[in-house]
Formats: C-alpha cells, structure tokens, sequence
C-alpha cells in the first residue's frame, strides 16, 4: 500500500484551475493582513489574559506571550515559504502532500479539522458569553437554560455560526470586507485599553514579576502537564515553569497567522502577499497582546483578575465602568472575526481533502455564482452550531492548541524536505537559516507541547486514531493520486 505517494507541487497548481473546483482570485496583501488580525486578536486578549495571570504566571504573563510569539514566528517563516511556493488552498495539509506524502498530509488535514472546527466552536462560547454580559449591562437578562455559564443550548453562540456561515457562502470579498470594519473596531478598542489602562497603573502590582513557584494540587494526575509527568517534576504554578506552562495556554491567541496559508489560492500574488500578510499580522498582534497584558497586571493585582472577562473587570476595579462596556463592544468584534476566518480556514482545508477525493468529492463544487464551496461551507456551519450549543470553553482550548503545535511541526519538517526533494522550484520567499531555523520550530513546538496536560494528550490520541481509521475505509480508495491499477473500476 503506496500511503506515501506524493502530489506533485505543479499537480497542486493545476488542480487549481479545474472550473468545477476554482475558487475566485480577491485577496490582496492586506487582506491577508486583515484576516491574520481578526483571527490571532480576540480571545487571547479579552479572555486568557486574565486567566494564565491569575492561575500560573502572574505579571509574567508577558513573558508567556513572548514565548509563544517566539514559536509561532519560527513556525510562520516556514508557512510563509510554503505559501508563496504552493499557492494552493488546504495550509499544512496541501503542504505535507507534496512533502511527505498523502497518509501524512491526511493525518495533518484531520488534526487540522480538530483545531479550526473545535476552535470555532469554542470562541463562538465565548462571544456568547459577551453578547449576554453586554445585555445584561443594559437590563436585558437573557435566560439562564439558553445562555450564561451552563447553559441547556448556548443559543447566542448557534446564531452568530449561522450569521457567519453565510456570510463566507455568500463570498470571500464580502468576508474579507465584513472582517475589516469588525477588525477596525476591535483594534481601536484594544488600542484604548493600552492608553487610557496607563493612567491606572500601580507599580506594586508587578512586583514580585515572576512570582515563587508554588505546589498546586489543580494539576495533579491526567490534568498535569506531561512534562512534569514524564520528568517526574512537581506540579507548580508560576516560576519560570509558570511561564512556560502559561505559554502553551496562551498559543491558543495566536492561532490564526496558520489560517491565512488556507486563502492562499483566493490571493492575487500569492508568491509575494501570503508572507507578508503571514508575518505582518503576526508582528502586529504580538505588540498589542504584549501591551495589554503588561497594562491589565498592572491595573489589577494579579490574583484578583477576573477570568472570565478580565480587561472590562479591570476597568470597573478602578472605578471606570464606563470603558467597560466600550471594551464589551471590541470584545464582540474581536471575537466575531476570529469565529468568521477560523470557518473560513476550516472550509478551505476540507475543501482541498474533497478535492483530493480523500473525502468526498462532490462536497468541493464551487457555486458559479459566488465562486465559494457552497454545501462545504453550509455543512461546517451546521457541525460547528451542533458543538457550539453544547461545549464549554475551558475543556477544548488546550486540545485546539495540541492540534496547531503539530501542524506546526509538520509544515517545520515539510520546509527541510521539499528544499532537499526540490531544490529548483522557484520560491518568492525562504525562510532563513534552513535546516536551523525549521529545526528550533519543531524542538520549540514539541517544549509547548510536552507542557500541555496528559488529558489533552489522550483526547488527541483518540481524535488522530478515528482519523486514520476513516483513512483507511475511505480516503485511501477514493484518493485521485492513486495508482492506475487502483483507479480501474471505479
């Protein structure tokens, strides 16, 4: 069985241009942009701020968004050379098919469908969770059985998925152009937070800055990271293992720069926007999560930051309440465009697998009236209304983040292969320092890995086993790249 049988990077391209499964060229270099920052800004500053403060590193929350800044940078000058090689819809997954072959590009794609469909789900709670907040401010309760903490169905978070939904059917400039007024708002927001929190400032609240490790039974057993597992360490909040343990919590923000690789097909000039549109926003949203984090712990003392919703807290804690509410609103924003590009991005990749006949290939027609995957986008928008009316946040964050770390690895390990396999395509763009730089990418990806919880590890385990058993049922019979002997009689 030939389950490492590649796609030529040239196939890709000219898969491309097949009427039936063409996507409509749109998207220039800040549109990418755009998108990056809807997706990597919103709940990695209105919610996981507060959190990773409060629970593991304290003022040094900082610290954990530069590391996993510093990960995702490594990871993105390798997405950014792929993307402008293989301007091809599908990210990683068309990526890994053209390096290390179609059972890996599988593996890859469906821990995509775990990342993107899970994260979606879980910031549509999340935005939920706002909407009914921002309501309630206004003496408009909404019933506890269809929003709040534990709701029966979270019916706020059901509506947004189908509002977006159609919105990304209806076609992509009309989402990109939705995206950037949503963008536009929440970045002012976040803007507002870093300039008027600095008048609020209290220098005795950085201090100590890294506070001492301190044993914590809250991480004990399946939910200790499996580091300290393996490692025999002694579960502890903050320290520098804080650092590091917040860190892999707070990668969970950046997602999102990966997500722009899935447009690469709708771009212009994808040889010369995708790393610019790749690297730009990531650069961007590393400043403002750097700013706001320093500014929120030093508003509020760290151990009394709300975890729900830290940044309005913090405000009402100074006796602003007023900015509360205008930081609910950007809050809203925010959120509205990471839940609209990571169903953008989980399309895209489903779209290539269909394409691929990996999934079925009906599923990747292009409607001819809005050049977008129609039944591909209506079916995502249902599956991920299904999940968004019953998960809760906190249980799917860390198994989103397991997902994105091995796509990272994966497109890390992809760069030093197709250098090697093929050295003569031509490429707008290299990452530098290749085979070094892809190679600190991978060790850095697996660290922040390692430091998730063995819970998260097992769910991944179990995800990745269904996968390669619909693998083997399906996708390896139906697949286009199959051998001549295979596809007779079909």
């Amino acid at each position: 069985m030939d389950i490492f049988r590649t796609k030529s990077v040239e196939q890709s391209i000219r898969d491309t241009e097949a009427p039936e499964h063409q996507l409509r060229k749109r998207l220039t270099a800040t549109d990418l942009t755009v998108f990056g920052i809807g997706v990597i800004v919103g709940t990695g500053i209105f919610v996981l701020t507060g959190q990773v403060a409060k629970e593991l590193a304290g003022p040094a929350v900082a610290l954990s968004f530069v590391v996993a800044a510093v990960v995702c940078a490594l990871a993105a000058l390798c997405y950014a050379e792929f993307a402008s090689t293989i301007p091809v819809a599908g990210s990683a997954y068309t990526f890994s098919f053209a390096t290390l072959g179609e059972f890996p590009a599988w593996v890859i794609g469906w821990d995509l469908v775990l990342e993107l469909a899970l994260a979606a789900a879980v910031v549509s709670v999340g935005w939920s969770g706002y909407f009914a907040s921002m309501l309630a401010s206004v003496g408009l309760e909404l019933p506890a059985t269809i929003a709040g903490d534990d709701p029966v169905v979270n019916v706020p978070a059901i509506v947004i998925v189908a509002v977006l939904t159609t919105i990304l059917a209806v076609g992509i400039k009309l989402s990109s152009r939705v995206n950037l007024i949503l963008v536009i708002t929440k970045v002012a927001v976040v803007l507002l937070v870093i300039v008027a929190g600095l008048f609020f400032i209290k220098g005795a609240n950085y201090t100590p800055f890294i506070p001492d490790p301190v044993p914590t039974p809250r991480v004990e057993g399946l939910k200790a990271p499996l580091i300290q597992v393996l490692f025999g360490i002694t579960p502890v909040a903050f320290g520098v293992i804080g650092i590091f343990s917040a860190a892999a919590i707070v990668f969970f923000a950046f997602i999102g720069f990966d997500i722009v690789a899935t447009a690469a097909e709708e771009t212009v000039t994808p040889q010369r926007d995708m790393p610019r549109g790749i690297i730009g926003s990531l650069a961007i949203c590393t400043i403002l999560y750097v700013a706001v984090s320093l500014v929120v712990v030093g508003m509020q003392r760290y151990s009394e930051l709300s975890t729900s919703a830290p940044l309005s807290d913090a405000f009402i804690a100074v006796g602003q309440p007023w900015l509360a509410g205008i930081i609910s609103v950007g809050a809203l924003a925010g959120l509205t465009t990471v839940v609209l590009v990571l169903l953008l991005g989980q399309t895209r990749v489903l779209f290539a697998m269909c394409r691929d006949g990996l999934l079925p290939r009906p599923m990747a027609k292009v409607n001819p009236q809005f050049g977008t995957p129609v039944r591909l986008t209506i079916l995502i928008g249902l599956v991920t209304m299904a999940l968004a009316g019953f998960v809760s946040f906190g249980e799917l964050a860390e198994l989103v983040n397991i997902g994105t770390l091995f796509a990272f690895v994966v497109v890390s390990i992809g760069v030093i292969v197709l250098r090697r396999t093929r050295p003569d395509l031509p490429r707008a763009f290299k990452a530098p320092l290749v085979p070094v730089l892809p190679i600190l990418s991978v060790l850095a990806c697996v660290y922040l890995m390692l430091n998730l919880p063995v819970q998260t590890w097992l769910r991944f385990v179990i995800w990745m086993l269904i996968g390669i058993v619909l693998y083997f049922a399906y996708g390896y019979w139906h697949s286009r790249t199959a051998m001549p002997w295979q596809k007779r009689g079909r």
